[in-house]
């Protein structure tokens, strides 16, 4: 079964006890990884417990198929519902898949499956999409509006509210990987200590100076015309797995930051003044680096990056050419344009 985007939060929170198997894909893995995290809990509170919980592999099921059955039946010696975690999983797992929800095990565990950014074609995925007792999940790059609800529930459950403006800011910033957004959440709840509301400067001394930068620097090194800088951060962060349709994104907020910049220049204010003028606002570290790009982008220029950039993401997910490729391609091509 494919869940419609609407259910999936309520699924997720809930999920029908006839599913026996569920399929977690996507470009953004920390998503991936988050949403399987909190659905193992549904069934076991401590996802450590060796006695209900089984990590394995794709490529272990794939050597040994009726391993997954085997743990699927098992019971566990303390009682209670089994999970059965399987990550890394690709199309080689299929038919381990496809004997499996054939003939489903007696019993009430739940395997949940950890997969990347699966196509239309995917095998694996079709298999779930049409299974009964299985449901396929898509995970892809969340908007900052979307981003910005989870981490409102996140600081809520820390006991924490965020101004409007911090919380814009923690999501402008945080967008790409869950469990990155997640992690810097943890962070900043410890750096409250006793304080409860978390202002725009409290985001902005924990967060802004790490998790900002990490998937910003290549874009900012394209949007500056430096080749090697781009070089050399994009392979990093695609070494960590990001999805290259994260890193579009976030160029694509960056160079829309742009166009507002461009647009108040146009009109007679100084870049400084309409840098000033950003909500949310800019990184006080950061605001003399896109002062510099804004005088470097005029309007015309800038909606060809844009154009361009919206093209590389319509082809991620519409042509067969490498995601990594078509994400080198195009920011290289800005960093042309911005040495023009």
């Amino acid at each position: 079964m494919k869940l419609q985007a609407r259910a999936i939060d309520g699924f997720l929170r809930s999920p029908d006890p006839k599913i026996r198997a569920v399929l977690l894909y996507g470009p953004d893995t920390g998503l991936v990884r988050d949403r399987a995290m909190g659905l193992g809990r549904t069934v076991v509170a401590d996802l450590s417990d060796p006695f209900r919980v089984t990590e394995m592999l794709g490529r272990a099921v794939a050597d040994d198929p009726a391993r997954l059955a085997d743990e699927a039946a098992a019971l566990s010696f303390t009682g209670g519902r089994r999970l059965i975690r399987v990550r890394e999983a690709e199309d080689n797992v299929t038919a381990a898949f496809t004997a499996f929800l054939a003939d489903m095990p007696p019993g009430d565990s739940l395997v949940i499956v950890e997969a990347g950014d699966l196509g239309n074609r995917s095998k694996l995925r079709t298999l779930f999409e049409g299974a009964v007792g299985a449901v396929a999940i898509p995970c892809y790059v969340e908007e900052e509006a979307a981003l910005g609800r989870v981490i409102a529930d996140i600081l809520h459950g820390h006991g924490l509210t965020a101004d409007p403006d911090a919380l814009s800011f923690l999501a402008g910033n945080l967008v790409g990987d869950r469990m990155v957004a997640r992690g810097e959440m943890e962070k900043l709840a410890l750096y409250m200590g006793t304080e409860t509301r978390v202002r725009l400067e409290d985001a902005q001394a924990c967060v802004g100076d790490s998790a900002a930068l990490s998937l910003d620097e290549p874009i900012w090194a394209a949007a500056e015309g430096d080749f090697a800088t781009l070089d050399r951060s994009l392979a990093r962060l695609f070494a960590e797995g990001m999805a290259p349709v994260a890193i579009l994104r976030a160029a694509q907020r960056h160079f829309q930051r742009l166009q507002l910049v461009a647009g108040q220049v146009a009109v007679g204010k100084s870049a400084d003044a309409a840098v000033e003028a950003l909500r949310p606002p800019v990184f006080f570290k950061m605001k003399p680096r896109l002062t510099g790009q804004a005088r470097r982008w005029p309007a015309p220029l800038v909606r060809q990056a844009l154009e361009r950039l919206v093209e590389a993401e319509a082809d991620c997910k519409r042509t067969n050419m490498p995601d990594q490729t078509l994400c080198a391609r195009v920011l290289f091509q800005l960093a042309s344009l911005a040495r023009r």
